[in-house]
């Protein structure tokens, strides 16, 4: 998917990036920039904040944004 798919995703439930970040407890920033980078790609986040961002989206929207992403033995340590 991409960032505006997510984006779309979260609207359908009454959220928006911001409104993510602040109830899960990112910096809105971050998790924007992270949608920007990560969205769309076949391969895994590098950091722990980014890699716990899009596990938490793709919880929230009920897509694996990235293949593989919540079989991966950290999304479940997280």
């Amino acid at each position: 998917m991409n960032k505006r798919q997510i984006h779309a995703r979260l609207i359908e439930q009454g959220l928006t990036f911001r409104s993510f970040a602040l109830a899960k407890g990112y910096d809105p920033r971050t998790v924007t920039q992270t949608v920007a980078r990560w969205a769309g790609s076949q391969t895994m986040p590098n950091g722990r904040i980014a890699f716990s961002i899009m596990r938490d989206l793709s919880q929230q929207t009920g897509v694996e944004l990235i293949p593989g992403l919540l079989a991966h033995p950290f999304a479940h340590a997280c």
